[in-house]
């Protein structure tokens, strides 16, 4: 139940700062994909900025970390793999 607050939550914010901007809600789509997009990649930034100093855990977080959550699970190369 607490996360579904928080969403509404940050639903509310984001509905107040678009009436500030004078953005229409629900955005075009392709607005709302780059949005959705920024989003996705902006949660990536705070993680990253903490591993910097550790080079190894930076590469292992982007290529194990950040790949799944931005990318989701890419198909498997059956020929690759075999």
């Amino acid at each position: 139940m607490k996360v579904y607050l928080i969403s509404l939550g940050a639903g509310l914010l984001v509905g107040m700062i678009y009436s500030l901007l004078g953005v229409r809600s629900p955005a075009p789509p392709i607005i709302a994909l780059v949005g959705l997009a920024g989003i996705l990649l902006g949660e990536q930034i705070v993680p990253i900025a903490k591993r910097l100093a550790d080079r190894t855990e930076l590469t292992r977080f982007i290529r194990e970390d950040c790949s799944q959550h931005v990318l989701g699970t890419l198909p498997a190369n059956k020929e690759r793999d075999a």
